[in-house]
């Protein structure tokens, strides 16, 4: 699976200013998996949140795969 085929019907996004830094997070709340990123205070939120929720794709892509690879044994 890519992690283009991934539908998420929601994300939860959460951000925490750290120096000049920000930490965001991305919540699935259907899998409870999370993934957090880091982004300079120069990129707009639309942008991290972008960054974070293509990660969080990418990681339930990979959690996917696994799980199909596991079954086949």
């Amino acid at each position: 699976m890519k992690s283009k085929d991934v539908y998420l019907p929601e994300i939860l996004f959460e951000f925490r200013q750290v120096g000049n830094a920000v930490r965001v997070s991305a919540i699935d709340p259907i899998t409870g998996t999370e993934v957090t990123t880091v982004a300079s205070t120069k990129h707009t939120t639309r942008e991290m949140k972008a960054v974070a929720g293509r990660k969080l794709r990418y990681v339930l892509a990979k959690k996917a795969a696994l799980a199909r690879t596991r079954e086949k044994r």
